[in-house]
């Protein structure tokens, strides 16, 4: 019960990042705000560990290229799923972030020698009817969405990479990988500017003035670092594969939701027409996957042969 509680709040806490970054109403330039949500994850996961574990976590000297390169995508990632949210409503960027998992089915196959299966081919074609319906370049978001689904490929590749070296989100390594998209996104200090981090915002309604920094805080520890931490502990009692299915439905609909409440952002029929078939695709897409990944664990034998 604790674990699906804990699942749940990560989430919600994922589906909080187009929030934090609308909240943050443009006073901060988004290359800056991705590399103070990075540095802020980076320290919240760094405590948060080192109280969890009561260690501080170790310095990956035997892997420090692939926690560069790690770090280097989800820099990447971060800063140009962030980039959509500046764009288009947050019900179209995660929508059309969810193409992620046949970004990933394609990098698989390419790059891991994954077999595709004819079943595959009807998935793909309830995910091209579901873009199609949505419709990314209608709108007056085009660019948006478009930014949007080159996000879904970003994300796509560092999870192929992370496959690929055997690497998951429960190691010591995603700290420093946090510190290291930091690190990669620093020069935007200087490149654009540290943006207005003395800055308030007004909020007539309620009566009261917020320091924007506590939104970009807000990014950085709930949007990135809690839910980097939470899914370390989760992944220690739920299957990768459950969180995943899991991850892949509730969060876009909750980010959706918070889009309405927040910002009262409503989606086109068409988009949420569109999402149905999307997520759907993709939810049956990644069940399918990870069956697959589960008969090759059985049958280490013919992982041995194909590689051969």
């Amino acid at each position: 019960m604790k674990a699906l509680l804990l699942l749940a709040l990560i989430t919600v806490s994922e589906a909080t990042i187009g929030v934090f970054v609308k909240l943050s109403d443009g006073l901060i330039p988004v290359q800056t705000l991705t590399f103070y949500a990075m540095a802020f994850a980076a320290v919240f996961l760094f405590i948060a560990r080192a109280l969890a574990s009561r260690e501080w976590p170790r310095f990956p000297r035997g892997n420090v290229k692939d926690t560069v390169i790690i770090g280097a995508l989800i820099a990447a990632q971060g800063g140009v799923f962030n980039y959509a949210m500046t764009l288009v409503p947050i019900a179209n960027a995660v929508i059309f972030w969810s193409i992620a998992p046949f970004f990933v089915f394609i990098f698989s196959a390419l790059f891991l020698g994954e077999k595709a299966h004819k079943r595959y081919i009807g998935i793909f074609v309830i995910a091209l009817a579901g873009i199609a319906v949505a419709n990314p370049l209608s709108g007056g978001h085009t660019l948006g969405n478009l930014v949007a689904l080159a996000t879904g490929a970003i994300y796509a590749a560092m999870i192929t990479y992370m496959r690929y070296e055997g690497k998951t989100e429960t190691g010591n390594d995603i700290a420093w990988s946090l510190l290291a998209a930091a690190l990669v996104l620093s020069p935007s200090l200087l490149l654009v500017g540290p943006g207005k981090v003395s800055a308030t915002i007004s909020y007539p309604g309620l009566g009261i003035s917020v320091p924007v920094m506590l939104w970009v805080g807000g990014l950085g520890v709930i949007s990135t670092g809690f839910a980097y931490f939470g899914i370390s502990i989760v992944l220690k009692v739920l299957n990768a594969n459950v969180y995943s299915l899991v991850d892949i439905i509730v969060s876009p609909v909750v980010a959706t939701t918070l889009g309405y409440l927040v910002f009262a952002e409503v989606p086109a029929r068409s988009t949420i027409y569109g999402a149905v078939l999307l997520l759907g695709a993709g939810f049956w897409l990644t069940r399918e996957m990870s069956r697959g990944a589960e008969n090759r664990a059985a049958h280490p034998c013919q992982i041995a042969s194909h590689h051969t």
